[in-house]
């Protein structure tokens, strides 16, 4: 099994991401993470989707995604080639005498303490899988209240693969 992330140009009209996403439903498809937003041009609507599989599986889905009505474009942004970002918010329970090591471990991942609470912070982390991975792992003594994190955002390096419509 390997993973993919695909980046689709698509019509910006009600039900399209449900439309994709039932399309991996039917199939039997799994959608790691899927985040989606308008483009400069309000019309069109860039989505990008984690999925994966073997070879085969991979090719189908990019096939069977293509031939969508509202699909314009898709592409594979592949890992060397592609800027990868990801957003995390992270609420963890932290006692008085606890707080610096949070905040100095958040400094040096470039973190931002978005709210402080009593006995609680929340942490916006912005960066790739990764990284993300990594700081959850150093707040593993620490317990983490909540969790969210919004999917793979991407775009291919350099002017050559865009697509004007």
């Amino acid at each position: 099994m390997q993973q993919k992330v695909f980046q689709l140009l698509v019509d910006n009209t009600s039900g399209v991401l449900s439309r994709i996403a039932g399309l991996f439903s039917r199939r039997g498809y799994n959608i790691e993470s899927i985040t989606a937003g308008v483009t400069a041009d309000p019309r069109f609507t860039r989505i990008t989707i984690v999925t994966s599989g073997d070879d085969d599986i991979l090719e189908q889905i990019e096939k069977q995604v293509a031939k969508l009505i509202d699909v314009r474009d898709i592409k594979e942004l592949k890992p060397d080639e592609s800027v990868y970002r990801e957003l995390a918010l992270i609420k963890v329970r932290v006692k008085e005498q606890e707080r610096q090591n949070i905040v100095a471990i958040s400094d040096i991942f470039r973190a931002n303490i978005i709210d402080v609470a009593a006995d609680s912070l929340i942490i916006e982390l912005i960066g790739n899988q990764s990284k993300i991975e990594a700081f959850i792992k150093l707040l593993a003594g620490y317990e983490i209240l909540e969790l969210a994190r919004t999917g793979i955002a991407g775009l291919a390096r350099g002017p050559e693969d865009v697509v004007y419509l």
